[in-house]
């Protein structure tokens, strides 16, 4: 149990406490109760807010209810300082011994400190990247890879039981278009002089499937008609770039534990399951869209169309699940498909980029119907990524036709590198990744200034042995105001834990990383000017011991925050 946990649960017994004294009523909900540091650190270590959510409810003064919780909590040995601010938060000023426990459960913890029970018995399934499998992964695609990626192991570090998932787009017109472009290669392989015509794909990364099949039919199909030979191309062309694909994401560390296909979905017939659930549920009608707003296409007619009805949820209009010529929308098969997640998991999160922020009400829509609400469904927008080499654009990939390749950029500058500065913004916030930048030896590097405060702490178990300062126990008496200050931020990785896993924001993972790098750095730093203040002592063995625990246990909050985002925390900076 952390230390954050622990005063989580000696605030409940508090509370248990003031409700058996018949000061507070049974049957209070508490689920709102935090314990969490306060905004200004001058006013103690911890604060919680118990009193301000419970008061109302009570029928009891906020300040009131305060003094009477400040006072049980004043009682415990960790506490040096319980005090109430303002309309009733309560402040507590833990005493040096408590930090100096938990700097303690942090090494014993190990890579497991921070670890959560917060997900236990729940399932969620992560879909992220679902390209079109039509040619190799891009940089288009790689913030929401690793995105998705980090969130998947936070919530497995948080207690969840997750499913990687993959939807392969196998049935739209885009693999038709696919096909075709293959079958120029495959010309191509048997000598003829092709010129890839508007709208085909055009990077040659499709010679090689084009040659085996060259190698296999031989000429067979290269005057037949399109109906011949369109669907096993088609197929075997799908099948290539889902290898490609699955290379291109193992650059990258990335490993899905289920490509669901959208074409076996509708040879199954899960649209029109869907479609009957819905129906049933009054949630879909045969209907007649509107004419678009403006200028009415000369191609519009009314024509009568399965309509989901959106608008109860939110959105502008109803939307078709079905085109005129009886395919199924994209929304109509999306839907499907999400209704076949939601049976085999708890919760749903979706990683799509922002070009989709239009679709979100609807598929948020459709899921809270076809579930019934029960299904805590979340869609995570992440914006786009542009390309710099020293502020300048960078030129597009010829073999892929136009896009710079994923394989391209993790072979330049490291797997980490890439996994890392993706995760240093917001997934909603536009993001440059300068290819000059992200290799940076400063501070303003986030990826150098954490990398760096492991390594440091590796060279100082290196020179400590050197000094023949090993073995023997640590003092941690020894660390003073400045150190355990240290030890505080040090502390709060698993409530970060916990906060990001809730809000399913894996940069909060970063972010807190480069903060509590900055610290130690700092700290760090103090002794270039004070001798006596550096990490490592000759003369004071024992000063040396407690602060090399310290870091110790800092290197530790980094590596296990770091095995979070898929990074791997180096010893040495090349």
């Amino acid at each position: 149990m952390t230390l954050y946990t622990r005063f989580a649960a000696h605030v409940a017994t508090a509370l248990d406490t003031l409700t058996a004294a018949g000061t507070l009523p049974d049957g209070l909900d508490r689920k709102n109760v935090t314990v969490e540091p306060p905004r200004d650190v001058t006013h103690g270590d911890l604060a919680t807010n118990a009193a301000m959510v419970l008061a109302k409810p009570a029928g009891i003064n906020p300040r009131a209810l305060g003094e009477a919780l400040a006072t049980e909590l004043g009682k415990l040995d960790d506490v040096a300082e319980a005090s109430v601010a303002g309309p009733g938060f309560i402040n507590l000023r833990l005493t040096d011994a408590a930090w100096r426990d938990e700097l303690a459960q942090i090494q014993a913890g190990g890579d497991d400190y921070g670890r959560s029970t917060l997900g236990k018995g729940v399932s969620v399934n992560v879909e992220y990247v679902s390209a079109n499998p039509t040619g190799p992964m891009h940089m288009g695609h790689c913030r929401g890879a690793v995105v998705g990626d980090a969130l998947a192991s936070l919530l497995e570090f948080a207690g969840h039981t997750v499913i990687r998932e993959y939807y392969v787009n196998d049935a739209g017109g885009q693999v038709d278009v696919l096909a075709r472009s293959t079958h120029l290669r495959y010309r191509e392989a048997l000598g003829e002089t092709i010129t890839i015509p508007e709208g085909l794909y055009p990077g040659d990364y499709l010679v090689g499937i084009g040659q085996e099949l060259a190698g296999e039919f031989g000429d067979r199909y290269v005057d037949a008609p399109e109906a011949e030979w369109l669907a096993l191309f088609r197929t075997r062309a799908v099948a290539a770039m889902l290898v490609m694909i699955k290379d291109d994401l193992a650059l990258l560390g990335i490993h899905h534990d289920l490509f669901s296909s959208e074409a076996e979905l509708q040879a199954a017939g899960k649209p029109e399951a869907a479609e009957a659930e819905l129906r049933a549920r009054g949630l879909v009608y045969d209907g007649v869209l509107e004419a678009p707003k403006g200028e009415t296409p000369d191609d519009w007619e009314p024509v009568e169309l399965p309509l989901f009805r959106s608008s109860q949820f939110g959105d502008d209009q109803d939307r078709p699940i079905k085109k005129s010529n009886g395919q199924w929308t994209y929304f109509g098969a999306d839907l499907a498909y999400h209704f076949q997640k939601s049976q085999s998991a708890d919760q749903l999160i979706d990683i799509w980029g922002a070009d989709h922020a239009g679709t979100v009400k609807r598929i948020v829509a459709a899921v809270a119907a076809l579930t019934g609400g029960k299904t805590r469904f979340d869609v995570k927008l992440v914006q786009m990524v542009r390309l710099l080499r020293g502020g300048e654009p960078v030129k597009m990939s010829k073999r892929a036709g136009n896009f710079v390749t994923l394989a391209d950029v993790v072979r330049e500058v490291g797997k980490d590198v890439v996994r890392f500065t993706m995760l240093t913004r917001r997934s909603d916030a536009q993001m440059d990744f300068d290819f000059a930048k992200v290799v940076e030896a400063s501070k303003d590097n986030p990826v150098f200034y954490v990398q760096y405060a492991h390594a440091r702490v590796a060279s100082l178990h290196r020179r400590a042995a050197e000094a023949g300062i090993v073995g023997g126990s640590a003092d941690l008496s020894r660390l003073d105001t400045e150190e355990l200050a240290l030890v505080k931020l040090a502390a709060q990785f698993p409530r970060i834990v916990e906060t990001a896993a809730m809000a399913r924001e894996p940069h909060r993972i970063a972010f807190y990383l480069y903060d509590l790098a900055a610290a130690f750095h700092a700290l760090w730093n103090v002794g270039n000017d004070r001798p006596d203040r550096r990490f490592l002592v000759v003369e004071d063995h024992d000063a040396t011991r407690a602060r090399l625990f310290l870091a110790t246990a800092v290197a530790q909050i980094i590596r296990n925050g770091l095995s979070i985002m898929g990074v791997v925390a180096v010893s040495e900076m090349k």
